[in-house]
């Protein structure tokens, strides 16, 4: 049998508005799962289209152009169901010595506090912590409060650096990885 990877996932039970099923498994996203992604990315933020400007909106959710660039230049995961079907995506990648960054994460609204978020989140460190990152960033924008929550209750924190994304501010976290 072949090595595991960092971002194999282990299945194990979680609960869903439907009653108990299969985690998700998360894997190394391919080319085939450019339009599932873009889907899930559409589907997680269309609560907050409105609280966006359009470019920013835009280059959240990205386009079949965009998420092509994302998935030559970072390394990008999602958490498939046991149908096959997108419920949830990250990207990271390290981005100077010993500097991770983690992009683009969502997860469809009927897999929201099924515990998804958390593995996927948890394989992307892990992905970081295999390529010697010992500081990880990420970026996140007012709308997103649930998101910053979960964030927080995973260690990362405020930086104090804010940036322009779009028009919005940018406000980045950070947390060293143990």
């Amino acid at each position: 049998m072949g090595s595991s990877s960092p971002t194999d996932a282990r299945v194990t039970e979680i609960r869903h508005s439907s009653g108990a099923m299969s985690a998700p498994a998360i894997r190394r996203a391919t080319a085939a799962d450019a339009q599932g992604i873009l889907d899930c990315l559409r589907l997680a933020f269309a609560p907050y289209r409105d609280r966006y400007t359009p470019a920013g909106y835009a280059d959240t959710v990205l386009g079949p152009a965009t998420i092509q660039q994302r998935l030559a230049a970072m390394t990008v995961l999602v958490a498939a169901s046991d149908t096959g079907e997108i419920v949830g995506t990250i990207g990271c990648q390290a981005v100077g010595a010993g500097e991770g960054h983690i992009r683009g994460m969502a997860v469809h609204p009927a897999w929201q506090g099924t515990g998804a978020a958390q593995l996927l989140l948890d394989a992307a460190l892990a992905e970081l912590r295999s390529r010697r990152c010992s500081r990880v960033t990420l970026d996140t924008t007012e709308p997103l409060r649930r998101a910053t929550r979960f964030y927080e209750r995973n260690g990362f924190r405020a930086s104090g650096n804010v940036g322009d994304f779009f028009g919005m501010p940018l406000f980045e976290y950070a947390r060293e990885l143990g």
